[in-house]
């Protein structure tokens, strides 16, 4: 690469868009990148090397590949993104004060702007990057099920409530799987094979996720995916794959893209169910 990724969200883009064309042990270590960004921000070459069961010369050739100078080099995105991702909006917050100071000049307005700024290019990313024929398959998917499953968790819950919301309103057959009681097993196995699953599974991809789609995929079910990454666990198993790109202002993430990709789903399917109608 003529220059390296600035930003953690553009080096797991490069690590997608290349991923192909690696070689064999580099695949190794993308595939380590993508689900272990904890080790990667803070552990040493020699420690990442073993869990990674690769030479520590692999990491170095690893992050060169992406146009970095060094391992340290590339291991400080993961750095700063752990820092901005702390367990709780409270310590983000306190993380802000820290870095920018009481007197930045951060206003409820300016933070609003920020926001509504981040999540304008988000969306224009979203409508330039969405493949029209995956959201013809989606509905195609979704309009032949008899009942569709949706699953999502913590962040991603509000878009699998989003989802059986509005497919209920449309007179589908729709499910949440909420895991209610920790019941996620139970639920997941009323699906059924002429029906179809949504997910919907952000990094670091809820295991309770992974398993409802995973049973259901087993049983022959499409299944639809709105995900982060293309190295997303369950991205392969997925009859269509929607990666989004949610907009992110000072280590919070935005929904708006996801939320506007739901939405368009549903309707679309709304649009296609009424012409069904017509037709017939």
């Amino acid at each position: 690469m003529s220059s390296a990724p600035q930003s953690l969200a553009d080096l797991k883009s490069a690590i997608a868009e290349q991923h192909p064309s690696l070689s064999k042990r580099l695949r190794q270590v993308a595939q380590y990148v993508i689900d272990h960004p904890n080790e990667i921000a803070f552990g040493t070459v020699a420690v990442i090397a073993k869990d990674a069961d690769v030479h520590p010369s692999t990491l170095v050739r690893f992050a060169n590949a992406f146009g970095y100078s060094g391992f340290s080099e590339m291991q400080r995105l993961f750095q700063q993104k752990l820092l901005q991702e702390s367990p709780s909006y409270t310590d983000r917050v306190r993380f802000l004060r820290e870095e920018f100071g009481d007197d930045s000049g951060e206003t409820p307005l300016q933070l609003l702007s920020q926001f509504a700024n981040a999540n304008a290019s988000a969306l224009d990313q979203l409508r330039n990057t969405i493949d029209g024929a995956d959201l013809e398959k989606a509905i195609d998917i979704l309009a032949e099920a008899e009942s569709t499953h949706v699953v999502g968790v913590r962040r991603a819950f509000v878009v699998a409530t989003y989802f059986a919301y509005a497919l209920r309103h449309i007179d589908r057959r729709a499910y949440l799987i909420d895991g209610v009681g920790g019941m996620y097993k139970e639920q997941g196995s009323s699906v059924g094979e002429k029906d179809a699953v949504i997910a919907t599974s952000f990094h670091p991809y809820a295991p309770e996720t992974q398993e409802v789609a995973r049973a259901a995929v087993e049983k022959g079910v499409p299944l639809i995916l709105i995900t982060d990454s293309q190295l997303s666990p369950l991205a392969n198993s997925a009859s269509v794959c929607f990666v989004v790109r949610d907009a992110e202002v000072h280590g919070f993430r935005s929904l708006s893209s996801t939320l506007c990709l739901a939405q368009a789903l549903s309707i679309g399917l709304a649009y296609r169910m009424e012409k069904q109608r017509e037709a017939g």
